[in-house]
Formats: C-alpha cells, sequence, structure tokens
C-alpha cells in the first residue's frame, strides 16, 4: 500500500493535522490502534487561538453548536480568572467541549475532506530510507506494510514513532499527582467553574454534558502513586470532604484517572522524513488546559509545511521551520505549567503566594498578559531573517474585517478557508500572475485602525494566519519586496 503522508495516531491532533493536508491535496492515511474514540476526555476545553484556527478553515460551527463559551480562564486555580473577553480576537472566548466531542468532530472533518483513516491497527515499526518511510502495520489480517514519503507521530507520550526515529524525549519525571473523576453530584457547587485552594489541598469542579461533572484534585495528604494506580470513588469522595467540607453527593463516576507533572519535550520535532506532534513531543502538567490546543496548533503549523514539501512546492527553508517555531511554542507552556505547578503549595507561605499572584492579576495589564500565555493568542514567531524588517512579521493576525474596493465588507479568515496564502494589499492593485491556487490576492483596506498597520504595502499571510513579512509603503523599493517575498516563499519563480 502507497500513499504520501502517514500519520501515526487518530486522536484530535493526528486528525486535525489530517485535515491540513487532505485540503492541500495530499493523499493521507492515518493508522490508528483503537477500534473506536475513547468516550472519555483528559482535555475539555478549546482556547481562543485554537478556535482562531478552526474559524480559518470555516468550521468553527460545528464546534460552538457543541460546546459552551467561557469568557475566563484560570491560572493556577487562582481565585483571579483571566478575562479573555479583553483580547484582541473574535474568538476571545475558551469553548467547554469534551475531548471525545472534538475527536468526533475533527474525523467527520478529515474524512469529508478525503484523508483515509485506518482503525484497529497498530504500528509496530516506522523505518525511514532515502526516498521516503516504511510503516510496519498489525491488524486482524496480519502484518503488512505502507510506504510513504512522510510519516508523522502523533502517538501521544510513549510515541513509537518518536522512539525509532532516535528523538530523544528530555525532561524530568513525575513529582506529584493528582486525581481526576467524572461522576453525578447531588449537590453541585452554583459556580460554573468552582475551585478552591487551601492547606488541605486543592479541588476544581467544573459541569460535564450529560448531568455529569469533572472533579480535580491535588492532595499534599496522599502519599504519591503511580499514574496507572486505579482511582476509587472513596477516595475522590474522602478528598472532596477535606478540602472542601463536602463530598457534593459524589456517585456513579463513569471515568477515574490519575495525572501527574512529568515534563519532556523531543531535542528535534523532525528527524528527517519523520516528524513528531502533540503529546509525541511534548508533555507537561495539564494546567490551563494548554496540552491539547498546543497539539492542534502543532498540527496547523505543520500541515501546510509539509504539503508543499510533498508537492515539491517548499523553499528550502520551510519544513525546517516547523521545529522552529513549535518547539519555542512548547518550552513556552513547559515554562508556564511548571511555574503553575509550583504555585500549588499547601505550606502557609505558599498560600501566601498564591494571595499575591491572584491579587497582581487583578491588574489589567497583568491579566492580559497571562490571559495572552493560556490563550495562545500571544504565539509571535520569529520574523523571517531574509525579508526586511517589519512589526508585523511573524505575528498572528485576528479575524480583522477588510473592505474590498467595492465597498463590500468581508473578514480576513473567509480567505483562509483552503489554506493557502493570502496576499494583501493596502495600496495598489496584485498582478493578475500573484492570484493562484497557493495564493488568494485581496485588494482592501482596514475597516479600523491599527497602529502596527500604519504604512503597510503589501503583507503576505500565512495559510496558518501568521504574516511572513509585510512591505512598508515608505521604503522606496516597496514593489521589489513584494516579488522578493513571493520568491522567498516559492510562491513566484
Amino acid at each position: 500500500m502507497k500513499t504520501e503522508a502517514v500519520i501515526i495516531g487518530g486522536g484530535p491532533v493526528g486528525l486535525m493535522l489530517a485535515s491540513e493536508l487532505a485540503l492541500a491535496g495530499v493523499k493521507t492515511c492515518v493508522i490508528e490502534r483503537l477500534k473506536e474514540t475513547v468516550p472519555y476526555s483528559k482535555a475539555l476545553v478549546l482556547h481562543p487561538r485554537t478556535l482562531e484556527l478552526l474559524a480559518m478553515r470555516g468550521i468553527l460551527e460545528r464546534f460552538l453548536a457543541e460546546g459552551t463559551k467561557l469568557s475566563a480562564g484560570h491560572f493556577s486555580m487562582l481565585d483571579a480568572r483571566l478575562d479573555f473577553s479583553v483580547l484582541d480576537s473574535k474568538q476571545n472566548y475558551s469553548l467547554l467541549l469534551p475531548q471525545a466531542d472534538t475527536e468526533r468532530l475533527l474525523e467527520e472533518y478529515a474524512a469529508g475532506l478525503g484523508a483515509e483513516i485506518v482503525r484497529g491497527t497498530e504500528v509496530l515499526a516506522v523505518t525511514q530510507h532515502e526516498n521516503g518511510v516504511q510503516t510496519v502495520l498489525q491488524d486482524g489480517s496480519g502484518i503488512r506494510t505502507i510506504d510513504s514519503i512522510y510519516a508523522v507521530g502523533a502517538d501521544g507520550a510513549g510515541s513509537i514513532v518518536r522512539k525509532q526515529a532516535g528523538i530523544a524525549f528530555p525532561g524530568t519525571d513525575a513529582t506529584m499527582t493528582g486525581t481526576l473523576g467524572d461522576a453525578a453530584l447531588k449537590n453541585p457547587p452554583e459556580s460554573a467553574f468552582f475551585s478552591v485552594c487551601g492547606q488541605q489541598g486543592a479541588a476544581v469542579i467544573v459541569p460535564l454534558p450529560d448531568g455529569l461533572y469533572r472533579v480535580i484534585i491535588v492532595s499534599p495528604h496522599l502519599p504519591q502513586k503511580r499514574k496507572d494506580e486505579p482511582v476509587t470513588e472513596n477516595e475522590l469522595k474522602k478528598e472532596l470532604r477535606r478540602i472542601c467540607g463536602t463530598d457534593f453527593g459524589l456517585s456513579d463516576p463513569v471515568w477515574m484517572s490519575r495525572f501527574g507533572n512529568a515534563q519532556r519535550q523531543a531535542d528535534r520535532y523532525r528527524s528527517g522524513r519523520i516528524l513528531v506532534a502533540g503529546d509525541a513531543a511534548h508533555i507537561h502538567f495539564p494546567a490551563g488546559g494548554q496540552g491539547l490546543n498546543a497539539g492542534l496548533q502543532d498540527a496547523v503549523n505543520l500541515g501546510w509545511k509539509l504539503a508543499s514539501q510533498i508537492k515539491d512546492e517548499a523553499p528550502p527553508h520551510l519544513l525546517d521551520s516547523y521545529h522552529e517555531e513549535r518547539h519555542r511554542a512548547g518550552e513556552d507552556i513547559l515554562r508556564n505549567t511548571e511555574v503553575q505547578t509550583r504555585l500549588i503549595d499547601f505550606t502557609d507561605s505558599g498560600l501566601a503566594l498564591r494571595d499575591t499572584v491572584s491579587a497582581l492579576l487583578a491588574f489589567p495589564e497583568s491579566n492580559r498578559y497571562i490571559a495572552g500565555k493560556i490563550s495562545a493568542l500571544d504565539v509571535h514567531y520569529e520574523p523571517d531573517p531574509d525579508m526586511p524588517p517589519h512589526v508585523l512579521n511573524g505575528k498572528r493576525l485576528p479575524d480583522m474585517e477588510l473592505i474590498l474596493q467595492d465597498g463590500r465588507a468581508v473578514r480576513l479568515y473567509d480567505f483562509l478557508r483552503k489554506g493557502a496564502f493570502v496576499l494583501l494589499s493596502l495600496r495598489e492593485s496584485i498582478p493578475a500572475d500573484f492570484d493562484t491556487g497557493r495564493v488568494a490576492a485581496v485588494r482592501a483596506f482596514l475597516s479600523e485602525t491599527r497602529a502596527d498597520w500604519q504604512n503597510v504595502h503589501t503583507v503576505l499571510i500565512r495559510p496558518d494566519g501568521h504574516v511572513a513579512w509585510a512591505a512598508d509603503v515608505l521604503k522606496t523599493d516597496a514593489e521589489e519586496v513584494v516579488l522578493a517575498g513571493m520568491k522567498r516563499w516559492g510562491l513566484k519563480s
């Protein structure tokens, strides 16, 4: 069997990547060990940057129809909540949506674009050679192989792909474990996001669909246990009574698990024709609900780059920039989750520190700074060193309103639905030969004033919504910069 790209791992990250590749016309096959999607959800929240990416592809409404919008987030379960509503985004909110539903919606999207999804099949070996990758599979009919040009491991923290590619996964083992359970509560807290942290421990309770609640507990009184050691209903109830003074009438848990603060990151996200994404590339304490979101953002960063490489349309630097950009973003997440872990301190001094940081988050500037981290709206990739400097280079763009030459108002993200570049000119018409299947050429101006956009002549927007480069109208060679920029990014010969 042959295909162009093989993705090992059919969770949300693998399915998002499959969608991006299929959207670009790449023949893609997803291999998943499980026969069916697991109904239990480790992750519950899609953050603003992820929602922007879904909006770019025109599928956000599918997710909004099944989730619940939340205008606030949290940092280490502090009393002061993060205000997402002030962020510069049309998607200035999070979406409470169980991972199982996210996975189902992404699988429907990927399959609709033509990606092949093979379930109930285990990957035994992944070997690369000069011209491609061979993946050895085992299913109910026996052992077989699939040949591809590239392979991507989206197969979790224990990734067989990462291991067989010889990619190191340095970091630290867990020093603390927490428990969680999805259960019924006879007397649930009134708050939609209930949290408490004191000398007895910390607890968080959030509502789920079907009348269930997610209960999360971190306790200093319990001995640290292995993640695979079963959680009991009595354990959850005992700790809730200790921390909150009540067990809220907890009963009938449908899923219980443990989690830890192990922290690791692949030292490289690419080894030749093999790449890794999501938990195969980075793991950390699940603080702030960033793990799934980071993985989906990995997938969108990689998808258009890998598609360009497979179709022999990529400039030499492009595929390597996946590691450069997403490894740095992963490092930032590991740092902020480690800070959150250290703030989960039940000593007197630790609780005083929590009160201090919570008080600091009452200041709008501090709150905005941390909200930008958790939402991932502050991710700014390094500018292209071979292009003239500009304040916009590398920035992510919100879904701005544009006014076309005929007076119509349109949204920027509407032009990103096909996964193509957008060449946006604010000063003059764009040559007809710049408007191709890979580039949407748009002549428009912004409906609102933005400081970073003063004197912009033309901007090239990447398929993931970041600015590849911007040309300044004050430069006498602005037209030359545009032409050079198109060549630099492989869009013009």
